[in-house]
């Protein structure tokens, strides 16, 4: 691709892979999961992108791989950005995948270049636009949120979890907002108030209201949905663990294979009976960090 899209305005090397719509990411599975005998598949795309030799075999297992190894590295790599991805492409010879698809590459990339000038647009003073009564869908999202948007609501950290891990949940809620700790959750069930969509008020959330994310892993995490979803876009927001935005927390023996997008993070393990007595006092100064 090098002559092509490397030719264009674009720094493709400084746009996130998170860019990449699901359009882009349909047409890469189209092309790469198939087995070929000539070409390069999906497994050596995995292997460019540092997936150990079991790892890209449980990627096997999954209906459409290249879409796991997409997101999976998207949401662990640091380097997971869009002029990497098309290296790693032209390194296994699929500059063919890269011919068809640039038009659909270039045009994700601006929209995502575009979404990010208008987001760095300075807002217009007070005086100008405060005369115009607005209610925005942000604003008033949890109990002791201010309606007018002045004051946010904000927390310590979000805790991920599912509904059938919610007695661990309240234990994590004695112990580091009702003791000495005063730490402040966010408890999705407990402090957001009903009517809105469930992903913009995650996503505000997890990004601007909470300092950091407290993943509850077990083995009913593995089949939620809504983890899934919360998990991805929390490491999406610090590739490499670079700002220690999230802390996985395993209360319970699992049966289940422990999630391989959170294997790289340091484990607070209740689990383990010679760490039992500490693991209360580490998460509450893990959280307490800048």
């Amino acid at each position: 691709m090098a002559g092509s899209c490397r030719s264009s305005a674009i720094d493709f090397d400084s746009i996130p892979l998170t860019a990449l719509n699901f359009t882009v990411r349909k047409k890469l599975s189209l092309y790469l999961n198939p087995k070929h005998v000539s070409a390069a598949d999906w497994t050596a795309l995995a292997e460019a992108m540092g997936f150990e030799y079991l790892e890209i075999k449980n990627y096997e297992q999954h209906q459409n791989p290249t879409k796991m190894i997409l997101e999976n590295w998207q949401g662990t790599s640091a380097q997971a950005t869009v002029g990497r991805l098309l290296e790693m492409l032209i390194a296994v010879e699929r500059v063919d995948v890269i011919s068809d698809l640039q038009g659909l590459i270039e045009e994700d990339c601006r929209k995502y270049l575009k979404k990010q000038q208008l987001q760095e647009q300075p807002v217009q003073v007070p005086e100008v636009d405060s005369c115009v009564p607005k209610t925005l869908e942000m604003n008033g999202i949890t109990i002791d949120d201010d309606p007018s948007g002045h004051m946010p609501e904000l927390f310590d950290a979000f805790i991920c979890y599912c509904n059938k891990d919610i007695d661990f949940v309240h234990e994590m809620i004695r112990q580091l907002e009702q003791t000495e700790c005063k730490l402040k959750l966010c408890v999705f069930d407990r402090d957001v108030l009903p009517g809105t969509c469930v992903w913009s008020i995650t996503s505000e959330l997890i990004e601007k209201r909470c300092k950091r994310m407290v993943v509850i892993i077990s083995d009913d995490y593995l089949d939620s949905d809504a983890c899934d979803f919360q998990t991805k876009f929390a490491l999406s927001l610090c590739p490499g663990a670079r700002s220690k935005r999230l802390i996985p927390v395993k209360y319970k023996p699992m049966k289940k294979k422990f999630p391989s997008i959170l294997r790289f993070l340091t484990l607070c393990d209740y689990t383990n009976p010679c760490t039992t007595s500490w693991f209360w006092g580490r998460l509450a100064k893990a959280l307490s960090l800048p």
